[in-house]
């Protein structure tokens, strides 16, 4: 039985005792997926024709439908206009698009929830518009969320039968639940990189990367709003638009600052108050500032955004290195710098004593792990590469997971060392142990470990 196979047979068992799946995700974090081009491009619409995206367009920064300058093929016909996404079919006329011209350039509808009364999608000017739907299937996917965000902190019932089984076996489970992952996370990669190409896909990899936990959604959404493309155009501005689309910047924010920012502030907004007419967006980025230690302030993580920016031709061919060249890449990122921020928090913070790094050891290993590795092992790089990364620190979850499957971090130590197992321990854990409602009384997966029995052992 390989990982797959292990999957299926404990999801198979537990089917019928699944609960429904969580509510929506918020419309921002459905439109951010779609333009990364998670669902893929090729769907089938309600009259069963065949719809491609064949340009995804761009964001709409005002009011009217979500991504402007479209191209849909429907049926071996091509049009152009505007995609509007919505959670529920019946939003298009709850929300007023029907009577609004600004929406009559629609030509396609996206809904990710398909029940209830039913409803068309028609402009101003009656005009039907066809409509794709979203499956759960599809959204989960792209999500790769399970159905609970935690499961206890304690021992479960598979620590038996995993202390039980011999290393080899063990080490076998570890190996393909994070190769398996790694397949997971190279699609991902793989579908925005169709719809944008790669160096767009490395670049909101790297943002997402950045934004982690707290703020990956809004860094994600940043570099989808402000391309890769416009920012390396703007060259030495490349801050300046950065920091204008994340909406840090303001015409006042250099009166208040400490006087050793002054100049440097006034040039940012004086930069961006140009460019605000192209790139400005009524729509505002969900940031969370609030809890984050100084030097995770979303502040510092644009500017290393824009750092990289500026050096993306070197990190580029880092980034895609094959093999990966993993001490080429730490060591460029370790001295990535910018005068302004070695030794500065946020944009009107004071100078700090001590400088901080713009991308630190940590960040790397989650690049890597997260995005450059499943992107190397997918290109036919070999796993043993991927274990020699070491893991970075041990985050809540991983914390958990060790609990729950080994009884203790002590017990799990061999599994703890290498970035590989951390993500191979985090898989396993979102595939049974947040997937069981249960909370491991009527989990199937302990029974099914009994059953694992690797290669090796024949």
């Amino acid at each position: 039985m390989d990982y797959r196979g292990l999957l299926d047979s404990v999801h198979g068992a537990s089917a019928l005792a699944e609960p429904g799946r969580a509510p929506l995700p918020p419309e921002l974090e459905l439109q951010a997926l779609w333009f990364a081009g998670a669902f893929g491009r090729d769907f089938v619409d309600g009259a069963g024709k065949a719809v491609r995206i064949v340009q995804f367009g761009e964001w709409n920064r005002s009011a009217g439908p979500d991504f402007l300058h479209t191209s849909v093929e429907i049926a071996g016909e091509l049009g152009q206009g505007a995609i509007e996404l919505d959670q529920r079919a019946s939003d298009w006329e709850g929300h007023g698009h029907g009577a609004d011209p600004a929406f009559g350039s629609t030509v396609l509808h996206v809904v990710f929830q398909s029940g209830g009364t039913e409803s068309f999608t028609r402009t101003h000017e009656h005009r039907e518009v066809p409509r794709v739907t979203i499956t759960a299937a599809q959204l989960e996917e792209a999500l790769m969320r399970p159905q609970r965000e935690t499961a206890i902190a304690r021992p479960g019932r598979c620590v038996h039968p995993l202390a039980a089984m011999s290393p080899v076996a063990v080490s076998a489970l570890i190996l393909e639940a994070a190769t398996h992952r790694a397949r997971l996370k190279a699609a991902r990669f793989l579908r925005t990189a169709d719809v944008h190409g790669p160096d767009a896909a490395l670049y909101h990899a790297v943002a997402e990367t950045l934004g982690y936990r707290a703020n990956t959604l809004p860094m994600r959404l940043l570099a989808q709003r402000m391309p890769l493309s416009a920012v390396r155009e703007a060259g030495v501005d490349a801050e300046a638009l950065l920091f204008g689309a994340a909406g840090f910047l303001a015409p006042d924010l250099h009166e208040k600052a400490p006087a050793d920012t002054r100049e440097h502030l006034r040039t940012l907004w004086d930069t961006w108050w140009k460019a605000r007419g192209r790139w400005e967006s009524s729509h505002k980025l969900p940031w969370k500032a609030a809890g984050q230690r100084p030097a995770n302030h979303p502040h510092r993580r644009v500017a290393a955004l824009a750092a990289l920016a500026k050096n993306w031709s070197k990190f580029r061919k880092l980034a895609f290195s094959q093999p990966l060249d993993v001490k080429g890449l730490g060591d460029f990122l370790a001295k990535l710098a910018d005068p302004f921020w070695t030794h500065r928090h946020t944009l009107s913070s004071t100078n700090s004593a001590r400088p901080v790094a713009l991308f630190g050891g940590d960040k790397l290993t989650e690049l890597l792990a997260n995005h450059l590795f499943p992107l190397a092992l997918h290109e036919g790089q070999a796993f043993a590469d991927y274990l020699k990364v070491p893991a970075g620190a041990r985050n809540e979850k991983v914390k958990r997971c060790a609990i729950r499957l080994f009884g203790s971090e002590e017990a799990a130590a061999p599994w703890l060392k290498k970035a590989a197992h951390h993500q191979a321990l985090l898989q396993i854990y979102a595939d049974f142990c947040l997937e069981d409602s249960s909370d491991c009384a009527d989990c199937p997966f302990p029974e099914q470990l009994m059953q694992w029995r690797p290669k090796a052992d024949g």
